[in-house]
């Protein structure tokens, strides 16, 4: 598991945003901007939660992790994925958008705008396959009841 977060989350909410403020610039929002902090802070805890109680899930319930290498051998579809398909995305999606607004860069944003791009056409085209593989009816029946990245208002129950 370490593995995978070392090497998937880190590089995509570290080490790429290090390297795309290092080479394009940016401004730490001010202090005097109550709106912007509060929605940063929204995003960030947002993101955080959903990535941290997404990963437990993987480990406890799956007995395995969001990298390739070591899936998950069982379909989770209570917690956050009772509402939405990629929570542990969403909530990547969210913390980088905290990241744009507390360094101010648009660089940053048109990465997040790539990354969600895509995460659009990987998922559908590639994840989605092998998940179908893996899991059969019971992830075609998961994925007709609960949307991939914007969640729903009630929580999907498997019959």
């Amino acid at each position: 598991m370490l593995k995978a977060i070392l090497l998937l989350p880190c590089n995509v909410l570290i080490s790429i945003p290090l390297l795309i403020l290092y080479f394009g610039g940016f401004e730490i929002i001010g202090a005097n901007n109550v709106f912007l902090l509060l929605l940063m802070f929204v995003l960030f805890a947002g993101g955080l939660v959903l990535m941290i109680w997404t990963m437990t899930l993987f480990a406890q319930v799956g007995k395995g992790s969001p990298a390739p290498w070591n899936p998950i051998n069982k379909l989770i579809t209570g917690g956050p994925y009772a509402y939405v398909r990629n929570p542990m995305l969403l909530g990547v999606f969210l913390f980088l958008g905290g990241e744009c607004l507390l360094f101010q860069s648009w660089a940053l944003f048109y990465y997040l705008l790539v990354f969600i791009g895509i995460n659009l056409v990987y998922f559908p085209l590639s994840e989605e396959k092998g998940l179908y593989k893996r899991y059969g009816s019971e992830y075609l029946e998961y994925k007709r009841n609960v949307p991939r990245f914007l969640p729903r208002f009630t929580p999907y129950r498997q019959k």
